[in-house]
């Protein structure tokens, strides 16, 4: 790397600390384009500090949140109110052995299942998710063919202005949902799609902007076990 790019680049860092925003919330407007209207039953896997919970319960009658972090949990807690109008609750258990064991229409995982084995995640997910329930993931991948990098590339100068937008062109604390530690991607997508086709047929999986990729699965009555 010469001198001039990693100037570059260590400015480009400086830049997004100063004005950072959550890629994984940019995606729950969409998530939420991927399910139905109403529902009985959701299920958020690594909840965080529940933001995107409390937008499921927009949609279903009853939702619960699960993390591993007990911090994060009870700030989770601390943000949702306590009304008749929103069931939500939350629980600090494993993303995998914590699910309760019931079934649900709708289960969301967002930036969470890279930290967990792939395959047995998915089979958890499906085990849980009721016949015709809709189970939606938005996961890292890690870089590794010419498209990977080409869409990284692009999202680079977007990530800036994202951040600058969002945030009024003024420097910034990180938000509450972005304060857990994210480890890297270990899979490329094209290991995930693999896996994912075993584990759940006619899975849709895309790779998206900002270092992310999306998995939407019906559990059809065809595909149930």
């Amino acid at each position: 790397m010469t001198a001039p790019t990693h100037r570059i680049l260590r400015a480009l860092d400086r830049f997004n600390a100063a004005h950072p925003w959550d890629h994984n919330a940019h995606y729950h407007r969409w998530i939420l384009r991927q399910l139905p209207a109403r529902c009985a039953r959701a299920l958020d896997v690594g909840a965080g500090s529940g933001d995107l919970a409390r937008l499921l319960a927009t949609r279903a009658e009853a939702v619960h949140g699960v993390d591993a972090d007990p911090e994060i949990t009870a700030r989770a807690r601390q943000l949702t109110p306590d009304t008749r109008h929103m069931a939500v609750t939350f629980t600090t258990a494993d993303a995998l052995t914590g699910i309760p064991a019931a079934s649900y229409d709708v289960i969301t995982c967002v930036a969470t299942v890279h930290h967990l084995p792939f395959a047995e995640a998915l089979a958890a997910f499906r085990q849980r998710l009721a016949p015709g329930g809709t189970l939606v993931i938005v996961g890292l991948y890690r870089a590794q063919t010419a498209t990977d990098y080409l869409l990284n590339l692009a999202a680079t100068p977007l990530n800036a202005a994202t951040g600058w937008l969002k945030n009024g062109g003024r420097p910034a604390p990180r938000p509450v949902s972005m304060t857990a530690r994210t480890r890297p991607a270990e899979r490329s997508f094209a290991d995930l799609a693999r896996e994912a086709q075993h584990a759940l047929p006619d899975a849709r999986l895309r790779r998206r902007l900002f270092w992310r990729y999306t998995l939407v699965w019906r559990h059809t009555v065809a595909a149930h076990d």
